[in-house]
């Protein structure tokens, strides 16, 4: 039998580090290619405890079915405590919870869009992403990013040039994949440029808590005075992926089609999960545990851009990120990039290149993601020996 797939399948692929990721099964293999939290950030004491309280004192209500905004002191407390720092819930917002923040974007892309219409986003970004609005058929338009963001030019000109814009699609504190941060002026006049031309602006901050260097930006939500912005954050890279908790705030009107539509997905996020989540804002110090993931990112984003400068060609550009878990590597031109990727590949080495990372394949690339966080030390400093090796053949 022939199965009849539906025309959106046609836009989808299997995602690159996924496929990657197999190969990084076999433990010879150093891989720089996932964006897994550190192994040791992980607060297990303290989860295994909470769970264990959970299941003894609540064990009906960490097991029926809840409700689909979310469980309500989880709300509360994300609010207090993880969003304590920015004015980033309005008077007219809400808050719900959601199936990581992956699921938040989905969603979003979901609300708004109908086939054909256009999503503008920043060219490199998020693969996730990238292929959920491309299975809602849309025109994904790639805006590049520069020093500080991206082009306010070239994203000008893609809100003049395209029709149907719904929304742009930007992830402001250290970009995935690029690692790059959007500057407070960028951010203003981004907001600034949605509010002319009437779209709305999701805000995809997984990373924001992780900033080891430089000053703290205001996100773009927090700047917004109209109802423009949709704010997407996770407990991915600041607690555990695994739990697949995650949250979105937008005005009150929009959250409620997102409920909705939540409901035929998957009725509700795991509800043990949450109360996980909500004990951990209750009970622990988030802030402290925050100051300590910051020091464990602080090192090894140190230790992988010293071992880069030592052993590196010249030639190979590369970001100085602020925060989060990721370094962008640009090879010189006329390189052949798949080459050098399937060459470290081939020598035990595995990085994202680039392509995965583009909105279409009308765009080019010469870069490579690199993922500091997952790794260890040892295999930071000895990974980074081979690339620079094959750098020098280039």
């Amino acid at each position: 039998m022939k199965v009849q797939f539906a025309n959106r399948m046609g836009n989808l692929q299997a995602s690159v580090i996924r496929e990657i990721l197999k190969f990084t099964a076999d433990p010879s293999v150093i891989s720089f290619a996932a964006g897994n939290p550190a192994p040791e950030a992980f607060p297990v004491e303290a989860i295994s405890q909470i769970s264990a309280d959970i299941l003894k004192n609540n064990p009906i209500g960490a097991l029926q079915y809840s409700i689909s905004e979310g469980y309500t002191p989880l709300r509360e407390n994300i609010k207090k405590v993880m969003l304590s720092q920015e004015e980033i819930v309005k008077e007219y917002d809400d808050l719900i919870v959601v199936s990581g923040a992956q699921q938040g974007i989905e969603l979003s892309c979901k609300v708004l869009c109908n086939p054909g219409d256009t999503i503008i986003c920043e060219n490199p970004s998020f693969i996730g992403s990238l292929n959920a609005f491309k299975s809602y058929e849309v025109n994904l338009v790639g805006v590049e990013i520069e020093e500080g963001g991206i082009s306010l030019t070239a994203l000008e000109q893609a809100l003049q040039q395209h029709q149907h814009v719904k929304f742009i699609y930007l992830i402001p504190n250290f970009q995935n994949p690029s690692g790059t941060t959007m500057s407070l002026e960028k951010r203003k006049a981004v907001l600034q440029l949605a509010e002319q031309y009437d779209v709305m602006i999701v805000e995809d901050n997984p990373y924001g808590e992780l900033r080891f260097a430089g000053e703290h930006i205001p996100s773009i939500k927090s700047l917004d005075t109209t109802g423009r912005v949709i704010y997407c954050g996770s407990f991915s890279k600041v607690l555990s992926p695994g739990l697949r908790v995650g949250f979105v705030v937008a005005v009150k009107e929009f959250l409620q089609k997102i409920v909705v539509c939540k409901q035929c997905s998957d009725v509700h996020s795991n509800i043990f999960a949450q109360m996980i989540c909500n004990e951990f804002l209750q009970t622990c110090d988030y802030r402290q545990h925050i100051a300590k993931l910051k020091e464990i990112y602080r090192h090894k984003c140190g230790l992988m851009l010293s071992e880069i400068e030592k052993q590196f060609h010249n030639k190979i550009t590369y970001t100085r990120p602020e925060g989060g878990l990721f370094i962008w590597c640009t090879l010189p031109e006329g390189v052949d990039m798949m080459s050098f990727y399937s060459t470290a590949v081939q020598n035990k080495v595995a990085v994202v290149p680039g392509s995965a990372f583009l909105p279409s394949d009308d765009y080019q690339t010469q870069s490579f993601r690199l993922n500091y966080s997952t790794p260890t030390d040892e295999n930071i400093i000895k990974g980074i020996e081979i690339l620079g090796q094959l750098s020098h053949t280039l």
